[in-house]
């Protein structure tokens, strides 16, 4: 098991009125990429500011490479390339020279990885900064955070105003730098962009970490579900007597969704073959859909005890 990069244990920031984050545990192994994911106001800013040591904890700690936060945040940004979720640039006249003087603060005496991700994404870094796009001052941002090549990369939905082409160059990027060994902390609300890169995946709701989700496990689960559609209300009530789990029905459709065992999918072929089907699908177990039925059951047991 690699150790800690990141390392969060109990952490909380209490803003008053339910606001803030609370009791937040979690760590980011060495050289992993982990996804941070959850609506609007769940926390993932707030979480990054205090990984960052730009706020203070009400209790808990955070720490990076073994280092608490709050009191190492000068030491600490020196690993960390950082993509705020609000960018606000001082007040430099063009992205060029806000560049160049990142570039003199970080030390990076040779410029040409930077020249190389300026190309990459396409970048006018000749243009005024106070008249940049969002997209623009995102591009600028990323630059800014890279150049250095630190060990660390801690972004805030880096890929918010980006539009969908620059944003897959943007993930390939961040992929590379992963796959060089580089630790990922990586927040956003896009379920699939998460599904795609990372090794694991969190969910904070309410200031809460809802569950970590490891992506082998959530794309490779044991049972698997298929969608049957049948010609006919026979073959439908035929299916229906096998033995397998039918987890929805569409008696008007003549459909089922069957959840199957890897190890009885040669079974379900078998059966399906001799019955008039007008189309089969396997029901992909997505990340969202994994953390839809986590919050429903947490709904359901909330709802028992209720009633209890």
């Amino acid at each position: 098991m690699a150790k800690a990069a990141i390392r969060l244990r109990e952490l909380t920031k209490d803003y008053g009125e339910g606001r803030g984050i609370f009791g937040v545990n979690l760590d980011v192994r060495e050289g992993e990429m982990l996804g941070f994911v959850g609506t609007n106001g769940s926390g993932k800013t707030t979480s990054i500011r205090l990984i960052m040591g730009f706020l203070r904890p009400t209790s808990g700690e955070a720490f990076v490479k073994g280092m608490e936060t709050w009191s190492h945040a000068s030491e600490i940004a020196r690993y960390i390339g950082y993509v705020p979720g609000e960018i606000s640039f001082p007040d430099l006249p063009t992205g060029t020279s806000f560049l160049r003087s990142q570039a003199e603060f970080l030390g990076v005496k040779d410029r040409r990885y930077a020249a190389s991700l300026v190309e990459r994404l396409q970048l006018d870094t000749s243009a005024p900064l106070k008249r940049m796009s969002k997209g623009m001052k995102q591009k600028t941002a990323i630059v800014a955070a890279l150049m250095a090549d630190p060990p660390i990369l801690v972004l805030d939905e880096p890929t918010t105003g980006l539009d969908p082409l620059m944003r897959e160059s943007f993930v390939s990027l961040i992929e590379e730098e992963h796959a060089r060994g580089k630790t990922v902390f990586m927040s956003g609300h896009m379920f699939e962009e998460m599904e795609d890169t990372c090794d694991r995946v969190a969910m904070i709701r309410n200031g809460r970490i809802v569950d970590v989700a490891e992506m082998s496990a959530v794309l490779n689960r044991p049972v698997r579900q298929f969608k049957i559609e049948f010609l006919v209300r026979e073959d439908w009530l035929a299916f229906r007597n096998c033995g397998f789990r039918i987890v929805r029905e569409q008696p008007q459709y003549f459909q089922a969704t069957a959840e199957v065992e890897k190890a009885d999918i040669n079974r379900l072929m078998y059966v399906l073959a001799h019955l008039r089907i007008k189309f089969v699908s396997e029901v992909r177990h997505t990340l969202e859909r994994h953390f839809k039925e986590i919050l429903e059951s947490e709904k359901a047991k909330k709802e028992d005890g209720h009633v209890q």
